[in-house]
């Protein structure tokens, strides 16, 4: 039998009816139980001491599992910081009878070390055994950044938000308003829902709030909800054995065929329950899909803010949106895709006739939805799965045939695209035979990107740029998707500046 590696703990359990929901899934709140004591367990075995949940980041659900079936849960510590852990999950289920094993979710937590009265600590460092260790442990360092500078972020989004009105709000039939999906509940806290420090177990009181989640996004779609992930929270503060918790959960935005749903816990003691005076002591923010009763993936209503705080709400989850995009791909590791197709003269007309047709494809698919805008530019993506496209559209008062002209021409993109350092770039990447693959260099691939041109008037026209993207450069638009870079909309701006200052030659008047 494999032994586990130092700081690693695993956790297998057996799905029975008791675990599931009303369609014999295993229910997702049960599943952060497991989740929570699995990692808890993970990081007090490399700390010696107690340790309490801090934070939980983004975590994704990629898999179901029905009674029947073995779920394994395995946690180990990524890097020890001075009194803080980053816990990594990967969470496997197993078909007992066919033995297949399918990915469920991978997550990561932050757990901190809790000392005896006065004691000082200080985590020892995490031993790394292979080369998959070193990279996490370098990408535990790129995560924290972004925890630690996540309130700020998500701030600055909500102020650009109200910057500027959200096409989505536009009146349009069928939307609905989200009172109708407000559920209140209460718990108290008995000893079974203490940890084996007397508070209220972490992994519980996850459980209760996606329980409440999931009645009040099935409010808005009369369908079976299903969830797809739970955002990034951080444990406020502790409740204990006797307190009351008292919950509140509400739909906030949808989007197409996903919602986002808020809930927010207060703590109260017998004196602050008589007062009506609780504590703040978590919120969380889950999405999900659903499906009717043909297991189709069912279209949610668009949201119709009403009230000041609905206003608050629906362009938070825009907000939050953003940054899941931004870490969900700065902060994973993929394989850099090698490029793969190979060009000669015979099949020049084939490949960009195929590029123009993959690029028109890309443009037309519905789902596309508005995550920045700001005076000329707009920045829209596009999730399909695992892959992820990019649209920004710019607003140019030149004429459409000029503006084509002049971004055709790719030895003038470097004055305009401080990204652009080469004159030679294909909108798909092929092999050259002429330019044979050099190890001292990486070839990134380009699926599939180039610009779209549709005229508004005589004078001006509307450039829309669209890229699928590939893994070598995910993080470039991540971080400007995530909020904490302006890349894209200052490459934009200096695109519109290039064209407007162009004479009708193509030649530039002042740059």
């Amino acid at each position: 039998m494999e032994r586990p590696e130092p700081a690693e703990v695993s956790m297998s359990q057996a799905i029975q009816p008791a675990h599931a929901n009303l369609r014999g899934e295993l229910s997702a709140g049960q599943l952060l139980k497991w989740i929570d004591a699995t990692a808890c367990l993970a990081a007090e075995k490399h700390a010696g001491i107690s340790c309490v949940t801090a934070s939980v980041d983004d975590i994704q659900f990629e898999e179901t599992a029905r009674v029947g079936q073995v779920i394994t849960i395995k946690a180990k510590v990524t890097r020890a910081f001075s009194t803080s852990m980053e816990i990594s999950i990967k969470v496997i289920v197993q078909d007992m009878l066919t033995g297949i094993e399918k990915l469920v979710s991978v997550a990561f937590s932050t757990f901190v070390a809790k000392p005896v009265g006065k004691e000082k600590i200080h985590l020892k460092p995490v031993t790394l055994l292979t080369e998959q260790d070193h990279v996490e442990h370098n990408l535990a360092s790129e995560r924290r950044k972004v925890r630690l500078h996540h309130e700020d972020t998500f701030k600055n989004l909500m102020k650009e938000n109200s910057e500027f009105d959200d096409p989505i709000c536009d009146e349009e039939e069928g939307m609905v308003s989200t009172g109708g999906t407000a559920v209140q509940s209460i718990e108290l806290v008995l000893p079974p829902h203490a940890n084996h420090h007397g508070n209220t177990f972490g992994g519980q009181i996850m459980a209760w709030m996606e329980s409440l989640a999931t009645i009040s996004a099935s409010r808005l779609c009369r369908a079976h909800p299903l969830l797809k992930s739970v955002d990034m929270f951080k444990f406020r503060g502790p409740s204990a054995v006797g307190d009351r918790l008292v919950f509140n959960a509400i739909v906030n935005n949808t989007f197409q065929t996903c919602v986002e749903v808020g809930v927010r816990v207060e703590a109260f003691d017998c004196q602050e329950w008589s007062k009506g005076q609780g504590r703040h002591i978590n919120s969380a923010f889950l999405i999900y899909n659903a499906v009717n009763d043909k297991e189709e993936m069912v279209t949610f209503p668009r949201i119709k803010p009403i009230s000041k705080d609905d206003f608050r709400r629906y362009r938070g989850a825009i907000a939050r949106k953003r940054i899941r995009l931004g870490r969900k791909y700065v902060t994973s590791h993929k394989e850099e895709v090698p490029v793969c197709v190979q060009w000669d003269i015979s099949n020049q007309v084939s490949l960009s006739n195929a590029n123009v047709e993959a690029l028109k494809n890309l443009a037309a698919k519905s789902g596309w939805e508005v995550t920045s805008a700001v005076e000329k530019i707009k920045i829209y993506t596009l999730e399909e799965h695992d892959l992820l496209s990019v649209w920004v559209e710019k607003h140019v008062e030149r004429p459409a045939h000029l503006t084509y002209h002049l971004l055709s021409d790719f030895t003038k993109r470097p004055l305009w695209d401080p990204h652009f350092v080469t004159y030679t770039v294909a909108v798909k990447s092929v092999l050259l035979p002429s330019v044979p693959p050099c190890p001292h260099y990486i070839r990134s691939e380009i699926i599939c990107a180039g610009f779209l041109i549709r005229a508004i008037d005589s004078s001006s026209c509307t450039v829309s740029y669209f890229n699928q993207i590939s893994a070598s450069i995910s993080p470039y638009f991540a971080g400007n998707l995530g909020g904490w870079s302006k890349s894209i909309e200052e490459t934009a701006a200096s695109c519109i500046k290039f064209i407007e200052n162009a004479t009708d030659g193509g030649l530039i008047n002042t740059f």
